[in-house]
């Protein structure tokens, strides 16, 4: 499928504009394929040429203004139209589509829980035209409606009120019809369909939705007037903040099989990835993630579809927005109101990690030359870092002159598309300060400044200074803490105070007062930045970081320990030493979920010698133990939650986790649900005390969707050369995986006990996943460079053998981007290794 060049899509702009698309699908044929008509009416500016993009199964017909066109003329998903001459023209096009089973344009879902099926699209990037013909671009924004014939059962749902006109008289198949929406972008345009579970209410005078397959029906009526309150609280903040009015007829969320992102903006009718509808037991920090995503996809119906980009070098106009939105929206509608520390200790160091390695970009970057490079933009960058940026420009503009630029910014571009510029524009409206100056520092540069603390205390005076030396070149505004011992408990940490600095323009002079037992730079996390302790407060923390009062400041710590572990400054057995001090102390659920994942993914398995893993995988479980007896009084249950499945991918013995599956409970609790069994089963795979036989009656007992997908996985882990290579078949070779099914087989298969019986297939990776990408496309090519990647075999061959995969003239673009991040992150994991 070609790739739309940038200066393709500034041509088409330049001739056309774009007013309806009435688009009509059957949904009631074969388990393969749908019909799709569309009718597109767009005007000619001035005489010329141009295209069409769509990629059928089949065009059965095209005609431009009654005329036919050739449908052989078709080639390589480009329909052309030629002589076009100024005025309004007519298209029709009659297309059967194909669908997907991979998460891209209308992907197909059979509920192996009771044989239901549904349907939903995903149209972004540039998927729009696997369902429907269009000029596929988001500066041609044009009004959708739907016609959708789908079978008797069926509810459809689109971005605006669907209704059911009529029964189809042969088969009583319905009929539906969607309320044209205002002009929107092609890759926002949404249809779902199928034998939904729907719970509906009014509010704000509009309809609100949540919608589900039928077998997760009441785990989401359990959870409804959750997910309700939280869409609620959050629309009603926006309605405060944003002098824009909600743009749109209706808000619904559907919670959708097999979906390849948390959720996806379409207005109107919100996509989301339905584990969000749990059918388990989860933690309170995991609710406040589904949260924040409900709150992060509601603000994009301002940032992003009622103002959209023009291009997509500003995917962060889009992204950064709704990520700062969503944290900050949060905190001030909803019962969580501590989000900052989950986005400290969770999503920072996702931008952090992405900047470091060599596929980095600026936030707003100046060369996207096509879609397929657009593709590659969403990351930790447009995302986490753009989100911090944004709270330091906040923090340095001050927030009431920045909500009065982005309501400007609303103003002037509603219903259209506007550029990093046209911001810069609305902001510099409302303030005297260089906002410009400041885009560029931040906004155009890569890589993450480092912040380091000189401290002197001059004898004979009764003070100390402090010098800030940057590595670097953005203005930072942040926030300094000052700490003391408690005088009776050493253990405690007491704020003496918290000073405001600008760096790199201020030096700090304490009039008096003794050195400070921790100095932080950072404090309150404003700003985005690697920063270092001094001597004495390096010393401080691993003592006593879980004295330190706020949770916010304990993450900025825990940050700068994991930076100093990556960067080799902190051993890593320091680091678990230090996770084993203090995290027994922890309570705030959101660092000790992401210390531990630290520590087990990355520094036990990665960082560690081999000889020393079972070691540290010890000490993982002390963790979890200790964690254990002091949630024994049912005080904490999420904090309980957390150290049984921490003990449980410790394990390095079967005993333990095989009793408790015997059992079908944890003792003093919780009773085992399907994730906790599923996530025990995994564990006995990989360990070898279970087969495959007790994963067929698993599956028996738990015939779901994800069922399925834990008995890919613990298949994929069996410790014997023919589960190996059943599994390696299944991914590389078959081809009929979807694309939950590739990740979960792709995550059972490399297991760091298993080196030795792996070892043959870490060279084999690199030409299957390259012949797997280009067969199969970037979905399936991105999870075979996320989850099938060979992270364990930390050796300079795999290396070598990935670098030089990196030539490959079939490598996708999708799964390169992977594959440079993860041959970075193996190259940083050796050198940590020494």
């Amino acid at each position: 499928m070609s790739a739309l060049k940038r200066n393709e899509a500034q041509l088409r702009a330049q001739l056309l504009d774009v007013h309806h698309y009435a688009v009509t699908l059957d949904l009631t044929g074969d388990d393969d394929t749908f019909d799709s008509t569309t009718v597109i009416r767009f005007t000619a500016r001035t005489t010329g040429d141009t295209f069409v993009e769509l990629k059928p199964d089949l065009l059965r017909s095209a005609t431009l203004d009654g005329n036919p066109l050739d449908p052989a003329a078709l080639e390589d998903n480009r329909l052309p139209l030629t002589g076009l001459t100024q005025g309004p023209h007519e298209l029709h096009l009659d297309t059967r589509m194909r669908y997907s089973r991979t998460g891209e344009g209308l992907h197909r879902f059979t509920d192996p829980a009771d044989g239901r099926t549904y349907v939903y699209s995903q149209m972004f990037l540039d998927d729009v035209q696997r369902v429907f013909p269009a000029f596929d671009q988001p500066d041609l924004k044009a009004v959708f409606e739907f016609t959708v014939t789908a079978p008797a059962d069926w509810t459809v749902l689109a971005n605006g009120i669907t209704t059911r006109l009529a029964d189809r008289d042969t088969d009583g198949a319905g009929i539906w019809q969607s309320a044209p929406t205002p002009v929107i972008s092609t890759y926002l345009a949404a249809v779902a369909a199928g034998p939904w579970h729907s719970v509906t209410t009014q509010h704000a005078g509009l309809p609100f939705g949540i919608h589900c397959r039928q077998s997760l029906a009441p785990h989401m009526d359990a959870d409804a007037d959750e997910i309700l309150s939280i869409t609620k609280a959050c629309f009603d903040r926006y309605q405060v903040k944003f002098t824009e009015p909600y743009p749109f007829d209706s808000y619904d969320q559907a919670f959708v099989p097999e979906f390849n992102a948390g959720a996806m903006e379409n207005p109107g009718l919100v996509t989301f990835r339905d584990e969000f509808i749990y059918r388990s037991a989860v933690t309170d920090t995991e609710r406040q993630s589904r949260a924040m995503v409900i709150a992060h996809e509601m603000a994009h119906m301002w940032f992003g579809d009622l103002v959209t980009l023009a291009w997509f070098d500003d995917i962060w106009l889009n992204e950064s927005f709704a990520e700062y939105m969503g944290y900050q929206t949060l905190t001030e509608a909803t019962r969580f109101t501590d989000t900052w520390t989950d986005f400290g200790v969770t999503r920072k160091p996702w931008g952090y990690d992405a900047d470091q390695r060599p596929s980095t970009h600026p936030v707003a970057p100046d060369d996207v030359p096509d879609t397929a490079s657009a593709l590659l933009n969403f990351d930790g960058i447009s995302y986490a870092k753009g989100a911090s940026a944004l709270r330091q420009l906040v923090a340095w503009l001050g927030e009431k002159d920045f909500l009065a630029g982005i309501n400007t910014h609303f103003a002037r571009h509603k219903f259209a598309n506007a550029s990093l510029a046209d911001f810069i524009d609305s902001l510099a409206a409302h303030t005297e300060r260089d906002v410009r100056g400041w885009a560029d520092a931040w906004l155009r540069t890569t890589g993450i400044d480092t912040l380091t603390p000189r401290i002197e205390d001059p004898a004979g005076t009764n003070g100390w200074t402090l010098t800030v030396d940057r590595t670097g070149s953005r203005p930072h505004h942040i926030a300094v803490g000052v700490y003391d011992r408690d005088p009776v408990d050493g253990r405690i940490l007491e704020l003496r105070e918290l000073l405001d600095l600008d760096v790199p323009t201020d030096e700090i002079i304490s009039a008096g007062g003794e050195r400070p037992a921790l100095l932080l730079l950072n404090d309150a996390d404003l700003t985005y930045a690697k920063v270092r302790l001094d001597e004495t407060s390096l010393e401080t923390v691993l003592r006593g970081l879980s004295g330190i009062p706020e949770a916010l400041t304990r993450a900025v710590v825990w940050n700068c320990l994991r930076d100093m572990v990556r960067d080799g400054e902190l051993d890593p057995h320091d680091y678990l030493a230090t996770a084993e001090a203090h995290l027994p102390e922890e309570h705030d659920l959101a660092i000790v979920q992401g210390v531990l994942t630290f520590a087990r993914t990355e520094v036990a398995v990665r960082y560690i010698a081999p000889e020393d893993r079972t070691a540290a995988l010890g000490t993982l479980t002390t963790i979890a133990r200790d964690l254990l007896r002091r949630t024994e009084d049912g005080s904490e249950p999420g904090m309980r939650l957390t150290a049984v499945r921490t003990l449980v991918g410790s394990a390095t013995q079967p005993d333990t986790i095989a009793a408790w599956l015997a059992d079908d409970t944890v003792p003093g609790g919780p009773a085992l649900d399907p994730e906790l069994r599923w996530r025990i089963l995994g564990r006995l795979a990989v360990l070898g005390a279970i087969g495959a036989g007790e994963i067929d009656a698993a599956l028996a007992a738990d015939p779901s969707a994800t069922g399925e997908e834990g008995a890919a996985r613990c298949r994929a882990a069996l410790p014997t050369p023919d589960a190996k290579a059943a599994a390696w078949n299944r991914l590389f070779h078959d081809d009929t995986l979807s694309n939950y099914l590739f990740s979960a087989t792709a995550q059972g298969f490399w297991q760091p006990e298993q080196a030795d019986l792996t070892a043959e297939y870490v060279t084999r990776y690199y030409p299957d996943a390259i012949a797997l990408g280009a067969r199969r496309g970037p979905a399936i090519g991105e999870a075979a460079g996320r989850y099938a990647f060979p992270a364990y075999a930390v050796d300079e061959a795999n290396l070598k053998a990935g670098r030089a995969a990196l030539t490959d003239p079939d490598l996708i673009p999708l799964l390169r981007r992977k594959l440079v991040d993860q041959l970075d992150d193996l190259s940083r994991a050796l050198r940590v290794r020494g």
